[in-house]
């Protein structure tokens, strides 16, 4: 038998609802404040079917670029054949959630801004680049107790 050819197909996993997760979404999702800008993560929601994102956009992380009352307007990156080409989708906030990519940055970039201020008031200058781990120091390692051990091929054997 061929593929069959539509919308949903091959996706009986992935927009199944979790283990004890199914019913009714929760309110929490629908209170959640998005501005343009933000990063998100495209999930489906198999209870909600109106908004669905198709299934080459599940998982992935967009920009969101418009704000309505129900929907987002996302910025997502989709390889078709060769290139990588920025696609607009609007999605329903119950497929989507903020997205965490964005949180090392952010948190790196307020830590530097208080480590500036500081060095300002003292009035001298502070690397704020980051920088790659070094080589492991040197130490010796002691064969009292364990004596050092051959490493060797085993000899062949012709069995016949």
């Amino acid at each position: 038998m061929t593929n069959t050819k539509g919308y949903r197909r091959g996706t009986r996993y992935m927009f199944s609802r979790d283990f004890k997760r199914h019913g009714v979404t929760g309110l929490s999702r629908y209170l959640k404040v998005y501005k343009v800008g933000d990063y998100v993560d495209i999930k489906g929601d198999g209870a909600i079917q109106k908004g669905m994102p198709h299934k080459s956009y599940h998982g992935r992380t967009g920009r969101v670029f418009n704000v309505t009352k129900h929907a987002v307007g996302v910025v997502v990156n989709k390889r078709v054949r060769g290139r990588i080409l920025p696609k607009q989708i609007n999605i329903r906030i119950e497929h989507i959630k903020h997205s965490n990519c964005r949180l090392d940055f952010i948190k790196r970039m307020q830590q530097n801004e208080e480590l500036k201020a500081k060095a300002r008031a003292e009035g001298s200058k502070v690397e704020l680049k980051r920088q790659p781990v070094g080589p492991r120091p040197a130490h010796f390692v002691s064969s009292k107790k364990t004596k050092p051990e051959i490493v060797e091929p085993i000899p062949y054997e012709f069995i016949a």
